[in-house]
Order: structure tokens, then sequence, then C-alpha cells
């Protein structure tokens, strides 16, 4: 069975029936939706039960040739980078269209959008050829750009127009960095080729595989996004309808690290190596810089934006400091990050549909009113703050040591994004739930059925991952290693060349 192409397009399925039904009632639409979704996730455990957990390369690799005579073709493959965010996507798509009850508005737009974000995300993470990728990688564009702009609140367009800008941004210096290496590999083998396995045996001279570097990085720190290219995502979020700020945060900000892994690292070794301190700074950076403007907001939706600033550095932290522990800590904490923030987002928009503020001065006393909703809170921002025994601890202990290992300087640091995490995350979670209760807000429905279907998948990976993450773990050490030791391998020859050795 073509596991990967199934679970790539099989969202697809929904598509035309929510575009051309034009007199589809929303409860239909809804289901439809849901349904293609969840039939996704159920074919992606197959791809899970079909991974062999010791094989360090790609698997179960599906190839078709569009255009033999550029080197066009389709090519999607499996790794342990890969594999865990695929599983997230198919996880949090469901579980985003049973939030989505106060869209009320031209739902069945609004779920083929969601659809169509599904099958743009798995294609970007399971992509070899990279113009294939990128086709993938913009395709994410538009379909989040209407989330944003139609279904947002307040300034939805700005923050729509500002997202969509800033990503196009980094794409193109992306497509000009695949068209360079495409003609670069047609001299060198004498046919062009967007191959991934056949690129990275591309011999290129340092200053060319430096800059080549940098626009890949452009792309990919726009994503992420990393400091000073972090300014769309907190309007982004804070004017997202609820599922499109889940989506954003589990999902869109993981194609930027998955990026820097799969394509910086493997195409240009010596050029990571030789901006590995200043993007390791980046990290560090954003990971400071997002905890502490995050403690300065009173919106809550916009602290839970910039918290995420802070541990998607955690994630290029671990990534850049070419440590086994290190990456796949990184890895793991990709996976960690969209369940934590995509619960926190999904959490605050079911609090904003009943109290219809975000503003921490404005709200209180509510664990009482709502104690289902105040709990699955608590367990998210503990989760996020890295309590031990819930999913997000091993991820940052793991970048941690790995980090204090190639750099101490930098681990201590990194140590001090963990503390401040926990001050702002605890804080928002006293000022929301506990102190005296707002007498307007007596009589709150506390989570429906439907909302607990929603919330309690995410609060069990938490916890199941927390107590036993070499459930993925096993999985993604193969190829990690692989990756660091190709990585390691250019070190070492570098440093036998300024020696003078052969």
């Amino acid at each position: 069975m073509p596991w990967l192409s199934v679970t790539i397009f099989l969202p697809l399925i929904g598509v035309p029936i929510l575009l051309f039904w034009r007199g589809i009632p929303d409860p239909v639409a809804r289901g439809v939706a849901l349904l293609a979704s969840t039939t996704t996730f159920v074919v992606s455990l197959g791809l899970l039960g079909a991974f062999d957990a010791s094989t360090p390369g790609y698997q179960l690799v599906e190839r078709a040739t569009w255009v033999r005579s550029i080197g066009l073709q389709y090519l999607v493959g499996v790794d342990g980078v890969s594999l865990f965010l695929v599983m997230l996507t198919t996880l949090i798509i469901p579980i985003g269209i049973l939030a989505s009850g106060s869209v009320t508005r031209n739902v069945r737009l609004f779920m083929a959008c969601s659809l169509l974000l599904e099958t743009a995300v798995l294609g970007a993470f399971l992509s070899l050829d990279l113009l294939l990728f990128f086709v993938f990688f913009e395709a994410l564009l538009f379909p989040m750009y209407l989330l944003i702009g139609m279904w947002g609140s307040g300034r939805r367009v700005y923050a729509a127009v500002k997202f969509f800008l800033f990503t196009m941004f980094g794409s193109a210096f992306l497509l000009v960095a695949i068209l360079f290496l495409f003609s670069r590999a047609s001299g060198q083998f004498g046919r062009g080729t967007f191959e991934l396995t056949k690129l990275q045996h591309l011999s290129l001279p340092p200053a060319t595989e430096r800059w080549l570097f940098l626009a890949f990085f452009i792309a990919f720190a726009v994503k992420v996004p990393l400091v000073p290219l972090h300014t769309w995502l907190p309007d982004a979020h804070t004017e997202a309808p609820t599922k499109g700020s889940i989506i954003l945060a589990a999902l869109l900000l993981k194609t930027g690290t998955y990026g820097l892994i799969r394509f910086n690292l493997v195409l240009f070794p010596e050029a990571s190596h030789y901006f590995a301190n200043a993007v390791s700074i980046l990290a560090l950076v954003g990971i400071i810089y997002g905890a502490i403007v995050a403690m300065m907001q009173s919106d809550l939706k916009r602290l839970i934006a910039y918290s995420s600033v802070s541990h998607l550095g955690f994630v290029v932290l671990g990534i850049f400091a070419f440590t086994q522990q290190g990456m796949s800590g990184g890895v793991l904490q990709m996976v960690n990050h969209g369940i934590s923030t995509g619960a926190l987002f999904l959490l605050v928009g079911l609090l904003y549909d009943r109290t219809h503020t975000r503003q921490l001065d404005e709200l209180g006393g509510l664990a009482d009113i709502t104690p289902l909703l105040a709990g699955s809170f608590m367990v998210a921002a503990l989760s996020s703050i890295g309590l031990p025994g819930l999913n997000n601890f091993v991820g940052e202990f793991l970048v941690i040591l790995g980090t204090f290992t190639a750099n101490r300087a930098f681990g201590v640091l990194a140590a001090t994004g963990v503390v401040l995490g926990a001050i702002y995350l605890l804080w928002a979670y006293q000022r929301t739930w506990h102190g005296p209760p707002n007498e307007r807000y007596r009589g709150l429905a506390d989570l429906s059925r439907v909302e607990i279907t929603a919330v309690a998948p995410l609060l069990v990976v938490m916890l199941v991952l927390g107590v036993y993450p070499k459930l993925l773990l096993d999985r993604i050490n193969p190829t990690t290693n692989k990756i660091v030791q190709q990585v390691q391998v250019v070190r070492h020859d570098q440093r036998l060349l300024a020696r003078g050795g052969g």
C-alpha cells in the first residue's frame, strides 16, 4: 500500500464536496471534514506500524516521474525526523475541527481550507524532492491566509497580509537557492535534479555553500520564527480563530525547524558549522526575549504566542548543538510543543467563547465556575513549563544537556528560559483561574462532551510522552544519530585541513 501518498492526499477527498455542494448544511460540512481528517489519522497509524525503528534512512519511499527531461518528480519518504511530525499533523487537524464550533460563517469553506492545509503540511514533511517540497511549503500560505483574514478577529486583515508577506519574502530566497542547486547539479552530474539524496553529494565551494545556507535559513527562520523575523507571529496568533492558532503553533512553525534539519544540515554541513554559533545566539535571544516579552502581556493569547518564540528557540538551539542529545531533544520538542501549545490555544479559544475576553485583568476566579476547563489549562501549562512527568520535560532536558555538552555558556543561558517560562505561565494561570471571581461569569458552562473529546487526547499524549518518551526516541534516535555523524565528519575534516593534515 502507498502509505505516504494515501496519507498526504486523503484529506483532499472532502474538499470537492465542501467546495461544490453549495447547499450543504453546516453540521454536515463539519462532519465531512471530521471524517476525512479522522480517516487520515487512522491511516497514519498504519504508517507508524510499517515504520522500521532500527533503520536510520528514508523508508516507504514512493517515486513517480513528472517531466524526465528536466528532472521533475514526485518523491516522498519518511524517517525518524518526519514520522512523528506526520502523526502530530493527523492528530491536530481533527482536534481543531472539533474545536471550531464557534465558526458559524461560511463553514464549508473554513473546513475545506483546513483539509487543504493538512495535505500541504503532510506533503512538506514527507517530500524528498526540493521542488516538490517548495510546492507544498508555498501551498500552506493561501489557506492559512484565508483562515486568519476571513475568520479572524479585530485586525485580521493586517495580520493575514503581514503573515503572507513575511513568508513570501523568505520563500523567494529559498526558490532562488533551489534553482541554483539544480543548475549546479546539471554541471556536475550531467543532468539537473531536485532530489535531496543526490544534491547532498554536490561539491560546492565553501563561499557558495554559505550563501546557499543563508538563503535556505532565511526562509525557515521566518517560519520558526527566529528573532528578529518573528514579528508576524504574535499578530497572526492574536487575530486568528482558535483552529488557526492551533494549526499555526502546532504545525506551521514546525515546517521551519524541520527544514533546518532536513535541508540546511544535510545539504550544507560545512556552512552549518560556520554559522552554528551565530544561529545558536539567535536561538538564545529568542528563548530569553520571548519569555520576557510574554511576562509583559495582558492578552492571554498573545502571551502564549510569545511563549512559542521562546520554546522554538530551544528546538533551534538543540539542532545546532550538533550532539545526539540536542538533535533528538529538538525533534522531540517539536512534537511536544505542538501538543502543549496547541492545547493552550485550544483552551484559550474555549475560554474566549464563554467570556468574550482574553484580557488577564478582566478574568479571575474561574476555577470554581469551570473546573474542567481550569484543570485542563493547568495540565497544559505545567506541560509547557516542563514539569517532570509531562512531555516537555524530556525534550527540554535533552536540548539543554546536548547544548551544555557542546557549549556550557549556551547551556546555562538556555536553562534560564525554563525558569522564565515557569514564571509567566504560572502567573497567567493564577490570574485567569484563581482570585476573586467576576460576578458576570457566574453560570458559565464548563467543557461540553464535544470539547472534552477535543481536549482529552492532547492531555493523554502529554502524560504518555512524559512517562514513556522512549516510544518516540527509539524511532527518532537512529536518524538523528546519522545526521549528527554526517555533520561531525565535516567538522573533523575541517580540523584536519586547518592543521595541515591529509
